[in-house]
């Protein structure tokens, strides 16, 4: 952290000395912004633990559902090879 603060403080001087103060600051202050903006969209596009917890009961609820709709279609398979087997049997 010290030895970033030094290049900062450097990087600074350098262009206080070429462009001015003035805007040296300005462009200081223009990157701090566009970083801590840069820094809060992503903070926002993080998912939290309460996300994933949701994430994890759509899933739950998903794999119930699923499985519900599995049971009902091989209910009707059954049924229909039975019902299959029974009208070749009465021949």
């Amino acid at each position: 952290m010290y030895l970033e603060a030094k290049e900062t403080a450097r990087l600074y001087q350098l262009l206080s000395d070429k462009l001015g103060n003035d805007t040296a600051e300005a462009m200081f202050k223009y990157i701090d912004n566009k970083t801590e903006r840069s820094v809060e969209t992503t903070i926002k596009s993080l998912a939290t633990k309460d996300d994933i917890g949701q994430l994890r009961k759509e899933m739950g609820d998903n794999k119930a559902e699923m499985i519900k709709w599995m049971f009902i279609f091989w209910a009707g398979q059954f049924t229909a090879t039975i019902a299959v087997i029974m009208l070749i049997l009465k021949r």
